[in-house]
């Protein structure tokens, strides 16, 4: 699967933006997908997820603030970040899961990883 993720800038904290992750190479609508996101200094961890069926999990740090979609038709998924805050600022990461498994909380679970799109949040 090719992922190509855009979106990303730069935002007050406070503001909102939305991330696309757009897909090719397989059947879109059998994947489940997720999106991480790497600050400078840190580890990569989850932000949110999607399953077929378009089941949502998220970090708890995001909950309440940030939606996860998709549309099976565009084979795009979405992250919705509203409220954001200085600490989201990272470098986000689309990524896509060939085989639907439990974890969808971990870097291991994913196949295919798009390139990421710098989300920056000032104060």
């Amino acid at each position: 699967v090719q992922l190509q993720a855009s979106g990303g800038g730069s935002v007050q904290a406070g503001g909102s933006l939305r991330l696309s992750c757009a897909a090719s190479g397989r059947t879109f609508s059998n994947l489940s997908l997720g999106w991480f996101r790497q600050a400078p200094g840190k580890e990569r961890e989850f932000v949110a997820a999607i399953g077929r069926r378009s089941n949502s999990y998220y970090a708890d740090s995001v909950k309440g603030r940030f939606t996860i979609s998709r549309d099976n038709a565009k084979t795009t998924v979405y992250l919705q970040m509203n409220s954001l805050k200085p600490e989201d600022t990272a470098v986000y990461y689309c990524a896509a899961d060939r085989y639907n498994g439990d974890y969808y909380y971990l870097e291991r679970e994913y196949d295919d990883w798009g390139q990421g799109t710098l989300v920056t949040v000032s104060s």
